[in-house]
């Protein structure tokens, strides 16, 4: 007969890593995901059910582990992914005029998707090592570490996935204790240039005018945000179609199902980058709130695990993380509102897509196996 106690116990194992409150928002998250799927594209259904099964698996593993195991694991990945990323800069297949693919045979890979976990636990890892010893130099050291990888990946060029990875070692580096004396210079040039693209858009913008450091398309991008009507039907189609579907949805929508923009198909990727949109026009700024409050909770619940973390490095890894959350949202919704560029990143967990949803609940499951580690300490 089946022992029900050791079942019970079994099922209390299996289940001790994981952090009930986060896995809650995750599940809300990935149900409004999967409710979005079924109305903007149910064909691809059975494919998001894989990719949410694998997702979970991969989230309950890294759960499971102790962070002294990440800890040794740091300087291999990013050195796996820094010579991945070379190894595409060298033979990586192109496609759409950017080479980001990397042929092994079996099969393809991105490398620029694991710096974006191998770049944090990098940091993490060396600021661990200088802890009590930290000196500007160590800053310095620590940039070098994220420019290396943070170059090859806007050499191929992919601009989206250098935000979340530059957002994801900056977090870091601020967390270790970067004085904000060095940082706000950076956001004060970062505000004049935005005011500079506003007031002087037209030369700026001026076909003969070339901007340094950024290709033709990256700046077409910036120049059509600033002035979609200018190409309606080439590179500010999507932002366009976006906003037009935002603002129709009012304050709770035309119902699931019913959104005009997305079912006469107007509105561009509305699967994938602009899924919010599709929130938008079915459930409204009702549906937006919601979608704005689970990310809220997520984002807190990491960061109050960074807070309490027994080690420098569960702090600064968990803080980072939670923060990556907080980039992919902030750049997601301000592209979908026309508020910045269309750089293709996701929303995170909403939208479809395996190999982000895979890299996001690893970092849920980084939180879940910090959390973990302080209650047994």
């Amino acid at each position: 007969m089946i022992n029900l106690m050791d079942v019970r116990s079994a099922a209390l194992r299996l289940l001790r890593p994981i952090d009930p409150f986060l896995f809650a928002v995750m599940v809300a998250i990935i149900a409004v995901a999967t409710l979005m799927l079924g109305s903007s594209s149910p064909e691809r259904m059975d494919a998001h059910i894989v990719n949410v099964t694998i997702a979970v698996i991969v989230m309950w593993a890294m759960a499971a582990q102790p962070p002294q195991r990440m800890h040794s694991l740091a300087l291999p990945l990013y050195v796996l992914g820094v010579l991945l990323l070379i190894g595409v800069a060298l033979f990586g297949d192109v496609s759409k005029g950017a080479r980001r693919w990397l042929n092994l045979g079996v099969m393809r890979i991105q490398p620029s998707e694991l710096m974006k976990i191998a770049m944090p636990l990098m940091l993490a890892w060396y600021f661990q090592k200088r802890e009590g010893m930290l000196k500007m130099r160590d800053f310095i050291v620590a940039g070098l570490l994220l420019a290396l990888p943070l170059g090859l990946i806007l050499k191929q060029p992919d601009l989206g996935t250098a935000l979340l990875v530059l957002g994801s070692g900056v977090f870091v580096i601020f967390f270790a204790g970067l004085s904000w004396l060095l940082i706000l210079p950076v956001v004060l040039v970062g505000i004049v240039g935005i005011v500079g693209i506003i007031t002087f858009g037209d030369q700026i913008c001026a076909p003969e005018v070339a901007w340094p450091g950024l290709h033709d398309y990256q700046k077409h991008r910036v120049c059509t945000l600033l002035d979609p009507s200018s190409d309606p039907l080439g590179k500010g189609f999507h932002t366009i179609q976006s906003t037009i579907a935002v603002g129709s949805g009012g304050v709770f929508g035309k119902g699931w199902h019913q959104g005009t923009q997305t079912h006469l198909d107007f509105l561009p990727e509305r699967h994938t980058d602009f899924v919010l949109a599709v929130i938008s026009e079915e459930f409204g700024l009702a549906g937006v709130i919601i979608i704005v409050m689970l990310y809220c909770l997520l984002i807190g619940r990491g960061l109050m695990i960074a807070i309490n973390a027994a080690t420098l490095f569960g702090r600064l890894l968990a803080g980072a993380v939670s923060m990556i959350f907080f980039t992919y949202a902030f750049v997601n919704m301000g592209m979908v509102a026309g508020m910045l560029p269309v750089v293709g990143v996701p929303l995170p967990m909403v939208s479809y897509g395996g190999t982000a949803l895979v890299t996001l609940c690893l970092g849920i499951g980084i939180l879940m196996s910090v959390q973990q580690h302080r209650r047994r300490k």
